[in-house]
């Protein structure tokens, strides 16, 4: 059986548990501390030297890290993975957006708030940046989904798995979501698609 090392705040392992519950894959969830150095152990270290969670284990004992390279390697041969050439390299093209110009900036906010993390004088002159990046990564979001269902195609793919994870709980980062309607229609387009589990569900 799969096993998947996870903390359950975390919107990246979010979208590893959406992705299996999807595709019907039973695992088994193993939760970490990652306030108090949990993933930071020399036996986890010994799985994934990055120390980050998600890390999926495979039935052969190898694991396989990164959020968006795991519901790649999940969803391939899927229907939330297309078959055609330019449409696989759109979904990463979306993948790479949300690492690269989405999580930094709407999730770690998040992280901060809810996890009680220090405001260290650091930290407080980069949210002000944060919060501009983030809201302009939104408004890309929303102005490519004004005229479509979903990212990539017209069904769901994981390309709107891995941004949904932290779109949906932007709120709880401080950001205000009433000023993006095509982003606000997508979400609810999202949660709709059977079948589906809440960030709260292990």
């Amino acid at each position: 059986m799969l096993r998947l090392y996870d903390n359950l705040s975390s919107g990246n392992g979010y979208k590893v548990r959406l992705m299996l519950h999807k595709l019907g894959i039973a695992f088994e969830r193993v939760e970490m501390d990652i306030d108090h150095g949990g993933t930071r152990t020399p036996d986890f270290l010994a799985k994934n030297p990055n120390g980050r969670i998600p890390t999926l284990e495979l039935e052969d004992g190898t694991c396989l890290a990164e959020s968006n390279a795991i519901i790649w390697y999940l969803a391939d041969g899927s229907p939330y993975l297309p078959d055609g050439r330019l449409e696989r390299a759109q979904v990463l093209q979306w993948l790479f957006f949300e690492q690269y110009s989405h999580e930094p900036n709407v999730a770690t906010p998040r992280y901060w708030i809810t996890h009680h993390v220090e405001m260290t004088p650091e930290r407080t002159m980069a949210l002000p940046g944060k919060r501009k990046q983030g809201y302009d990564a939104l408004g890309v979001m929303d102005g490519h989904l004004k005229e479509r269902r979903f990212f990539v195609g017209e069904r769901l793919s994981i390309a709107d798995v891995a941004l949904y994870a932290y779109t949906h709980v932007a709120h709880e980062g401080g950001f205000d979501l009433s000023g993006f309607p095509a982003v606000n229609a997508w979400l609810a387009r999202v949660a709709a698609e059977p079948p589906h589990i809440p960030i709260t569900q292990g």
